[in-house]
């Protein structure tokens, strides 16, 4: 799995055990449902860090909560 893929992964667990829509994800971080969506699908090859700390401001935990995750271990290299 690339980063990407884990950064969409993460973002899908973290609303799902949460109970939280995208949608309200957005309101809750003031991070647009477009900007969202582009982090889970193939439009954003790179989601950003403030964009991603945003996300974390919205469900009240912390970058270092949102990288504790399995789904970050052993990610492919990304140089090639």
């Amino acid at each position: 799995m690339i980063t990407k893929e884990a950064v969409a992964k993460r973002i899908i667990e973290l609303c799902e055990n949460n109970d939280i829509a995208i949608n309200s994800l957005a309101n809750l971080s003031g991070v647009s449902p477009s900007t969202i969506y582009s982090m889970l699908n193939e439009k954003s090859q790179n989601p950003g860090i403030v964009s991603i700390k945003k996300l974390c401001d919205g469900l009240n935990i912390t970058l270092r909560q949102f990288f504790d995750s399995d789904i970050f271990n052993d990610l492919e290299q990304e140089i090639k």
